[in-house]
């Protein structure tokens, strides 16, 4: 395989997908330099170390193309990625049609610039209960734990979450007396606390996207 092919193949899609190469080293499996000494060892005329296949198929997964592409040209190349809306979330009024789809099911979103699709999803602002923050519309995007809790780093933030009722909310998730109950809070003063709720799961914003900017396929 000619590596310096490889290597300008991952610029020209990190490119696209607007992330430094140190983010893609990580979401690769590397270290952050990985890529980086790649190419600065094949600059030297030295074997490029750690460029494996198994390595190069974690480019490959973290770029959204084929391995074939990436190593060989050919194949599946860089189509733009999807990500899927999996329901609707509400703040103030109550919407029970979160998670209406099964993962990776349902409606899709390009991807916006500078977001790695893998392993995140996106939900859709129903109501103006949110106003001025979020308008009905818009989408968030999201990482879900697969164990279904509730991280530290989710409690003072803006979060996408779900209460035992099976409802989808966006709310400031803040811990709240009792061990395993949060208090939610709203964005503006129109809609009350909710205190004492136990959630299923909580994950923070990564990004909003206006209604807008979304390009749906």
């Amino acid at each position: 395989m000619a590596l310096q092919d490889i290597l300008d193949r991952i610029t020209q899609q990190r490119e696209k997908l607007g992330i430094s190469e140190g983010a893609l080293s990580l979401q690769a499996g590397l270290s952050r330099d990985g890529i980086r000494n790649w190419r600065r060892r094949l600059e030297k005329g030295e074997d490029a170390a750690g460029a494996t296949i198994s390595a190069l198929a974690g480019v490959a997964r973290a770029l959204s193309v084929s391995e074939t592409w990436l190593i060989h040209g050919i194949g599946d190349g860089p189509d733009t990625p999807t990500i899927a809306i999996a329901g609707a979330v509400g703040a103030g009024a109550r919407v029970p049609v979160f998670d209406a789809y099964e993962k990776g099911d349902g409606p899709q979103v390009e991807c916006p610039p500078g977001l790695s699709p893998h392993n995140i999803v996106a939900v859709e602002i129903e109501g103006d209960s949110m106003e001025p923050v979020y308008s009905a519309g818009d989408l968030l995007f999201y990482t879900r734990w697969s164990d279904g809790s509730v991280p530290s780093e989710a409690v003072g933030k803006r979060c996408v979450c779900e209460c035992e009722e099976g409802l989808g909310w966006v709310k400031v998730v803040r811990q709240g007396r009792e061990p395993g109950l949060f208090d939610l809070h709203s964005f503006n003063d129109q809609t009350p606390v909710m205190y004492g709720v136990r959630l299923k799961w909580a994950a923070p914003i990564k990004l909003h996207w206006p209604a807008e900017l979304a390009r749906r396929v």
